[in-house]
Parts: C-alpha cells; sequence; structure tokens
C-alpha cells in the first residue's frame, strides 16, 4: 500500500512527531480497508442483489463489514479483513461471534460458495463483455 509518506522525512521527525506521524498512518489504514471494502462490493454489484458497505458495525482499523443479499435472496454480514473475507452472520449487520466460518482471499471464492446464481451472472457479463469487444474489435 502507497501512503505517500518520504521515508526521509521520517528519520528527520522526533519521537513525539514520528508517534503522531504514525497514528495518522493507522487512521489511513482504517479508510483504506473501508475503501478496500467499497472496492469490494463495486466489484459485484452487478451479480447480486444488494450489497453495501455496513453503516451499523463500525469499521476499526482492520476490519470493515459488508452486507450482502444474493441472488438467491440470502442475506450474509461478511468482514473483511488482512486475511480475507468470512461470514460472520446471517442477517444484515449481524455478528455472531460463535460462527468460525473459513476465510477466503477473494469475494469471488466467498460468493462462489454461497451462491450459484452468483456464478451464472458472472459468467454472462463475462460473455456480455466478449461480444461486445468482438462487435467493437
Amino acid at each position: 500500500m502507497e501512503t505517500g509518506c518520504n521515508p526521509m522525512e521520517l528519520s528527520s521527525m522526533s519521537g513525539f512527531e514520528e508517534d503522531a506521524e504514525l497514528n495518522g498512518f493507522e487512521e489511513a489504514d482504517m479508510k483504506d480497508m473501508k475503501l478496500e471494502a467499497e472496492a469490494v462490493v463495486n466489484d459485484v454489484l452487478f451479480a447480486v442483489n444488494n450489497m453495501f458497505v455496513s453503516k451499523t458495525l463500525r469499521c476499526a482499523d482492520d476490519v470493515a463489514y459488508i452486507n450482502v443479499e444474493t441472488r438467491e435472496r440470502n442475506r450474509y454480514c461478511l468482514e473483511l479483513t488482512e486475511a480475507g473475507l468470512r461470514v460472520v452472520g446471517y442477517a444484515f449487520d449481524q455478528v455472531d461471534d460463535h460462527l468460525h466460518t473459513p476465510y477466503h482471499e477473494t469475494v469471488y471464492s466467498l460468493l462462489d460458495t454461497l451462491s450459484p446464481a452468483y456464478w451464472e451472472a458472472f459468467g454472462n457479463a463475462l460473455l456480455q463483455r466478449l461480444e461486445a469487444l468482438k462487435r467493437d474489435g
């Protein structure tokens, strides 16, 4: 991840300034996790009924929550961390601490396990893009 900080600037700071700057990076990481969640949503929104970053569950510096309704009308609350994505609840904005589901590296892998209609929609979109390229190219 690019932070936009010059390493030479950090080496010239006093300890107090360095701590303040590093705390700023932690806040940027939190915003970046939410941005990452928004990117995940935008990437696959076409293949699900509904998907959005939770406004109820708070993002932390290392986690964001995404609500998704599959084309089969099943609702899930997903947790996004550096480890990947996993189901943490079976309703929007619900986190069940007793639920231990596996992490998936990608949203595609997760949706593949949750929604057979997802891959159908994904395949159809891919075919449409290929046909458009064939027409235009």
